[in-house]
């Protein structure tokens, strides 16, 4: 069977590697793909946003499967298109994708299906949001309303930098129109975990939970990052709890969206927060998350490609998945000045030699190949990833790695799991 991957991050590069482990797989197709995927997959240098060209590339390639990482093809209806060409996809169709397209339809079908998320209220006139946020006590959440690349979410600790938050999206236009509407919600507090659950439109299969970094700095300081490290499994997260998401969530929205006539297909991704009050929903995301799927796809044992090709197919009713007990942890390596202006370009040492450890796996996402050599091209560099019989092994292998890896300007998190930590502790 022939894949396509299309994207270029971490999360493609990681999910080219579990689906290259499959015995359906004959080969894996990258497009663009990255300096790391280079060396071990075809990657063929396209525009991802020309979907009409690329269905032509998949068409040409006699591509079984395509699998979308990242968000925007997705939002712009890239599985309609390649499904009208006979071309199979593992992604929701472009009236399904809404649910990352836009947060106020989102929290809409949350609201009305009585899945538990935090208040809030949309504008797309800036006197109005202005007005209302004057009236508010901080913290206040300000969300562009569509697509900003894990950027467009601002918690802030003061009314004036709400209003800043504010001014960039509707004044300043930073976000495009992606920021025309903008959502203001009530501040939530607790410990935050990611769940992906695959879905057929009728039948779902859930996978390992795992939690996000998304401050630039250590101790969650700084601005909101696309992920600066994950982990899996949540200590914070019992049994209980994982069935309570599943069910009044995830199996929920799924419904949900299946009787509004938008049956989803794909990876449905949920961002929750564990606060005072139970389980809410922060987002939804129509894709795998990066750099979560780094830090749970190393742990799947089942065939990846084998429940996508059930999931397509709709029978993940006869899907079960396996998973290791082991701890994983991912480091994301960036450029400095990440997530505002970085420069990049830089030759990247070490990767040789921080790859020798077998509990070591290195995903590359801003990277390029020439001539041989690994140097950077984005702002989130490399996942290093390392595996252990418990938390503080897996932490101590992925950063020993991280300490052989340099580039000019790199950049990393420390703390990626001192959550984790606490909670193990306690």
């Amino acid at each position: 069977m022939r894949v396509m991957v299309i994207g270029s991050g971490g999360r493609e590069h990681a999910l080219a590697w579990k689906i290259a482990q499959s015995r359906l797989v004959s080969d894996v197709i990258c497009v663009p793909g990255n300096g790391g995927m280079e060396g071990d997959y075809e990657c063929l240098k396209a525009d991802i946003s020309d979907l009409p060209s690329l269905a032509d590339i998949a068409a040409s390639h006699r591509i079984d499967l395509v699998v979308v990482g990242p968000e925007a093809p997705l939002v712009e209806g890239i599985a309609d298109v390649f499904w009208e060409k006979g071309i199979a996809v593992f992604g929701p169709s472009k009236q399904a994708a809404i649910l990352e397209g836009s947060k106020y339809f989102a929290k809409e079908l949350m609201m009305q299906n009585n899945i538990p998320t935090g208040r809030a209220k949309m504008f797309d006139s800036y006197g109005d949001a202005k007005q209302y946020i004057e009236s508010l006590e901080p913290p206040i959440v300000v969300k562009a309303d569509g697509l900003a690349a894990g950027k467009g979410v601002t918690v802030a600790q003061t009314r004036d930098e709400a209003l800043k938050a504010l001014e960039k999206c509707m004044a300043e236009k930073v976000f495009g129109a992606s920021g025309d509407r903008v959502l203001v919600e009530e501040f939530l507090s607790g410990e935050e975990v990611s769940i992906l659950t695959l879905s057929d439109g009728k039948n779902v299969v859930h996978m390992v939970p795992s939690q996000d970094h998304k401050r630039a700095y250590d101790g969650d300081a700084g601005p909101n990052t696309g992920g600066m490290g994950a982990y899996s499994p949540v200590p914070a997260l019992t049994e209980e709890m994982e069935k309570d998401i599943q069910s009044r969530i995830m199996e929920a929205t799924i419904n949900a969206m299946a009787i509004r006539g938008n049956p989803y297909t794909g990876v449905l991704y949920g961002g929750l927060i564990l606060t005072d009050e139970g389980l809410k929903v922060l987002e939804f995301n129509v894709r795998f998350g990066d750099p979560e799927a780094q830090a749970v796809l190393p742990r799947l044992e089942s065939d990846l490609l084998e429940a996508l090709i059930m999931g397509v197919e709709g029978r993940l009713a006869e899907c079960r998945l396996s998973w290791s007990p082991r701890f994983c942890v991912c480091v994301v390596v960036a450029s400095g000045g990440y997530p505002e202006i970085y420069e990049t370009g830089f030759p990247i040492s070490g990767l040789k030699a921080a790859s020798s450890d077998s509990n070591v796996l290195i995903f590359h996402a801003g990277t390029k190949r020439e001539d041989g050599k690994i140097f950077t091209a984005g702002g989130r560099v490399l996942n290093v990833v390392g595996l252990g019989s418990d938390f503080e092994e897996a932490r101590g292998i992925a950063y020993e790695a991280v300490k052989m890896i340099n580039f000019e300007g790199m950049h990393y998190r420390t703390d990626i799991g001192y959550r984790a930590l606490l909670a193990l502790q306690e």
